[in-house]
């Protein structure tokens, strides 16, 4: 609506089309009154790009009231010589309305172009009381109907600009939204990286800082023995603090990039095996592959938490890692023959809360079944499309909704 070029092409084809016409006879027949018509065309397209052009898309008040004066100078003097120039009424409202910026200004402005038009007739007309019906007939009928477009048109551009607006804050929002999410996924990882160094890391290391000192006190005392069994002692628990160094490296480096699921599950067990000792066995079926890349990627955390949370604490001299096709889908299956837990009592810890958490946004379910002394078994089950619920969900969402 603001576009300066369409606006020159409409004033520039109406001018020239209601010039054409003249000049084919639809005007005044008098040459005195067609040069006045013609004059009065060539101004108004003159007012246009001199006045009112500059102010498309730029409201300026000046500008508004010098190219409504000058168009109802035009208009008057133009119906005056021929009433058939009142056809430029056609550009000049569009113009009032646009120049205006606003409905008042559209509304005075139309009332302006109506009263020239209406004085013109009358001027044309003798002030007959012929000539004055029909300049208040087709002023008052051009006015009504402009007025009426006007504001249909001002509202429509209103409830644009207003979409636009909520657009933009809710643009602006998301990006919010996205930029908090994303600082409180970080601030997350960096408390649970924080709460795995201090219970391992940080009270081997403060261990070793008092066997150390102890080592050293033996070693001044002159007892040598005694300082030389610290210092084993001091090799043992460094041993043990390199263990979990490298545990913990496994549990938070990034999961493999590899093509082919399986073999970024035998890479993450390779990790294990290299720290842990104990023996990973791995079985992938097909169905993994079928997955989308996030549920492949939910599946490797999985495997990486579980065989993390195996070193950890499970003490288990064989694991087994299998992810088979089921009805739900897909099945991933993390047995180990460890020390095992009671499930209630412990509530499962973060590792086991956050794969659970991890597993339900995928729209899978997760399950956890062990008992002291009797070793653990995970179970992920997730749907092959995204779209798809697992069968566990389902009857739990038809649970939920049966009377």
């Amino acid at each position: 609506m603001l576009q300066k070029r369409w606006w020159d092409i409409a004033v520039v084809a109406g001018a020239a089309s209601i010039a054409m016409a003249i000049a084919f006879g639809l005007g005044p027949g008098g040459a005195a009154e067609r040069a006045i018509a013609f004059v009065a065309i060539a101004a108004f397209a003159l007012a246009y790009f001199v006045i009112a052009r500059p102010a498309i898309g730029a409201a300026s008040t000046v500008r508004f009231v010098a190219f409504m004066m000058t168009i109802a100078v035009i208009l008057t003097v133009g119906t005056a010589a021929t009433a058939f120039l009142a056809t430029l009424q056609v550009l000049a409202y569009p113009l009032a309305w646009v120049l205006g910026d606003t409905r008042r200004r559209g509304v005075i402005g139309s009332a302006v172009i109506a009263a020239a038009v209406m004085l013109g007739y009358a001027i044309g007309g003798g002030f007959t009381v012929g000539a004055i019906v029909a300049g208040l007939t087709t002023a008052g009928f051009s006015f009504a109907f402009a007025t009426a477009f006007g504001l249909w048109i001002s509202g429509i551009a209103e409830y644009g600009e207003e979409r636009a607006r909520l657009l933009d804050e809710l643009t602006a929002a998301q990006a919010e939204v996205r930029a908090l999410s994303h600082e409180r996924g970080a601030s997350e990882e960096r408390e649970r990286l924080a709460r795995d160094i201090h219970d391992t890391l940080a009270q081997t290391l403060a261990g070793l800082v008092i066997f150390a000192e102890r080592a050293g006190r033996q070693s001044r005392e002159g007892q040598a023995d005694a300082a030389a069994a610290t210092i084993a002692t001091v090799e043992q628990v460094a041993r043990d603090a390199l263990g979990e160094a490298r545990a913990l490296v496994a549990r938070t480096a990034a999961v493999p990039d590899e093509p082919a699921f399986g073999a970024a599950v035998e890479r993450l067990a390779e990790r294990f095996r290299a720290h842990d000792g104990a023996a990973i066995d791995i079985e992938v079926d097909d169905v993994a592959e079928a997955l989308d890349r996030d549920r492949q990627v939910v599946l490797l955390r999985c495997v990486q938490e579980g065989l993390s949370n195996v070193a950890r604490h499970a003490r288990a001299t064989h694991v087994s890692v299998a992810v088979r096709e089921s009805e739900e889908g897909a099945l991933l299956e993390i047995v180990d023959d460890g020390s095992g837990f009671d499930p209630a009592g412990t509530g499962g810890g973060f590792g086991l809360a956050g794969m659970a958490e991890r597993v339900a946004l995928a729209g899978g379910t997760f399950e956890v079944d062990s008992a002291p002394g009797a070793g653990t078994t995970v179970r992920v089950r997730l749907p092959i499309s995204p779209g798809q619920p697992t069968v566990a969900s389902a009857d739990a969402r038809r649970a939920g909704e049966a009377p």
